[in-house]
């Protein structure tokens, strides 16, 4: 098969570009991403050794770029990875979250319409959910939790969510949704929370923790994310929504002690800072729709997890180094400024 990968080179879609090429080396990856600020070329510089996989840059909102892509490939599959999606962004900048993740999404399915696809997958979150009271922990999301968004980013990701639904009802097309927990593992870009500390407590620099960091999220390794994913894509139901989440349900505050425990740096190093707006309090996910129908279940334990990720950033400086530096910006030109332009 030939699958459309968009967003491949950010967090989760590099990773899913690896577990793909692990699991499925007879399949065709092409990655299509704009490469903004957290998309990194550098991330895929083993995936472009493989024969079967392509970058191609381009902006998913670009109707002439997307469809000249499907007309010259021919995609199976396609999977959406491709957003913008950091909270404290959206809340300064509302338009660009809009423009990406609902215009381009928009872009996708017409796209799909138009040339046709045996799966379309639009990868979610558990924020469209809103949040749920800290003094409730028997409450979980389910596929049936009314959306109730917290912010401009939630916003446009649960718009997006509606239109893929709406797709599927009035053109039929094949269409699943995937709404995931917070995820972590490589490649995570150091502005998100545990890149971010981990890389300011091996410079003994603050750890900036919003409010009292009493806020809690279930985390998620991102490649039992991707294996989950990949059953969707190939097994799930058309039309559906699964629920992906880890069963690690953490405080903010007790991760940051985590870290800090693990690189045997003080927790004096712990800054709360004044809370963001419209924090959400508690996600916490109920994934027994995809345990029952697919059989999945996350195989990392958050303390297994977190060491394996710290262990990785601190074997990978020089990744997330360029990223600090903006040296990673200037990728994609060494590796493809000097071609000819078709």
């Amino acid at each position: 098969m030939t699958i459309i990968i968009t967003g491949g080179a950010g967090f989760i879609g590099s990773n899913f570009v690896y577990y793909e090429l692990q699991n499925h080396p007879e399949d065709r990856l092409i990655c299509l991403d704009k490469l903004t600020y957290a998309g990194n070329l550098e991330t895929l510089e083993e995936a472009q050794k493989h024969e079967n996989f392509k970058f191609v840059r381009a902006d998913i909102a670009d109707r002439k770029a997307v469809y000249a892509l499907f007309e010259a490939e021919h995609p199976d599959i396609v999977v959406n990875f491709a957003a913008e999606s950091h909270v404290d962004r959206s809340i300064e900048n509302p338009e660009i979250f809009l423009q990406t993740n609902i215009i381009g999404t928009s872009v996708l399915l017409d796209a799909c319409r138009k040339y046709g696809i045996t799966r379309y997958h639009q990868v979610s979150t558990d924020e469209v959910y809103g949040d749920l009271p800290l003094d409730r922990p028997d409450l979980f999301f389910t596929e049936e939790t009314p959306l109730h968004t917290s912010s401009p980013y939630s916003a446009s990701k649960a718009s997006a969510d509606l239109l893929v639904m709406a797709y599927h009802r009035t053109y039929q097309l094949p269409t699943t949704i995937s709404r995931c927990s917070n995820n972590y593992g490589p490649y995570h870009f150091p502005e998100k929370l545990i890149p971010l500390m981990i890389i300011n407590a091996l410079a003994d620099k603050k750890l900036p923790v919003y409010g009292t960091g009493e806020n809690v999220r279930d985390w998620l390794y991102v490649e039992d994310h991707c294996a989950a994913i990949d059953l969707i894509i190939r097994k799930g139901r058309v039309g559906e929504v699964y629920n992906i989440g880890g069963h690690n349900e953490r405080k903010n505050i007790d991760v940051v002690k985590t870290i800090l425990q693990a690189l045997k740096k003080p927790e004096s190093l712990i800054e709360h800072v004044a809370d963001r707006k419209g924090h959400d309090r508690r996600y916490a996910i109920d994934p027994t729709k995809i345990h029952d129908e697919l059989g999945w279940l996350p195989a990392t334990k958050f303390e297994d997890g977190i060491q394996k990720t710290i262990q990785w950033y601190l074997d990978n400086r020089d990744w997330w180094q360029h990223i600090i530096s903006g040296d990673y910006q200037d990728y994609y030109e060494k590796m493809y400024g000097h071609r000819e332009k078709l």
